[in-house]
């Protein structure tokens, strides 16, 4: 998973990963976590998430990482809103208001730039991580992360026999061994996805489970 594979995903626009419209476990589970606050939502490979629109119009700052310059411009381009982008070292910035999308490896990041952060939202990062990088990734996001946070996170788990990611396979017990000793975890609902779901249908599967936690910083 370098990043080449990444950009090579989105400049051939092998984006199958990519949501068109709002998550609907966003949308029914964000009030659980969030309740009435406009805290500021760090949303990891984020893509060119709808979410992430959804969020900003709920009045939450933004701040999205995202690898892929091409997945940056398109987010902004295809909401018709105009970007300023400031080039930095280690991220080039793209912003709109008070969203941002931070262009860069995520691994860059360090506790003073998500400083503001009290919210996560995680669809679709840890899922696009083989287990090593996964258990790189939680530790990363759990050393950099202030106190009184909070994450939402959606997993998808299916029979990795069957097919390969991404998305990967996260069963519940991974999320335990990956986040208990920083946060407390509660898991929230678990479906199994219809036989007709894209997902399905392009891997071929005929069983697989999205599972959606909260997670909470330990005092």
């Amino acid at each position: 998973m370098e990043h080449a594979f990444w950009h090579s995903r989105w400049t051939k626009k092998e984006i199958g990963f990519h949501e068109g419209s709002v998550n609907r476990y966003l949308h029914d589970y964000w009030p659980d976590i969030a309740g009435n606050t406009s805290q500021t939502v760090l949303v990891p490979l984020c893509g060119k998430s709808q979410d992430m629109w959804w969020l900003h119009d709920r009045g939450h700052p933004v701040m999205g990482i995202e690898l892929s310059a091409i997945a940056c411009k398109d987010f902004f381009e295809e909401a018709e809103s105009k970007a300023f982008v400031q080039p930095r070292q280690p991220f080039t910035r793209y912003s709109h208001d008070d969203l941002e999308l931070w262009c860069g490896d995520f691994f860059q990041l360090v506790p003073d730039d998500v400083r503001n952060v009290r919210l996560v939202y995680d669809r679709a990062a840890l899922i696009a991580l083989p287990p090593a990088m996964r258990k790189e990734y939680a530790e990363h996001l759990t050393a950099i992360l202030p106190e009184q946070t909070s994450m939402l996170l959606i997993t998808l788990d299916y029979d990795n026999d069957e097919v390969k990611g991404p998305p990967f396979n996260v069963s519940d017990d991974e999320v335990y061994r990956l986040y208990l000793s920083g946060f407390d975890i509660k898991r929230l609902t678990s479906n199994k996805l219809d036989k007709d779901h894209p997902f399905m249908t392009r891997k071929g599967l005929e069983h697989a489970t999205e599972s959606v936690f909260i997670l909470k910083r330990k005092a």
